[in-house]
């Protein structure tokens, strides 16, 4: 989790930070949708890779 989490900030610093600010500046029904798709998501990858 810590290595993909990483990735972002060691690539491109700036728009991980940049990306950081717009999240901060959201709504929370925006970011529960994003986290929700996220979620979504990494349970799809999972089951494709298992």
């Amino acid at each position: 989790m810590l290595i993909m989490e990483g990735i972002m900030p060691f690539l491109n610093p700036i728009a991980f930070r940049r990306t950081l600010l717009q999240m901060a500046s959201m709504k929370d029904q925006h970011l529960r949708v994003i986290g929700l798709f996220s979620m979504v998501l990494g349970l799809a990858l999972l089951y494709w890779v298992n």
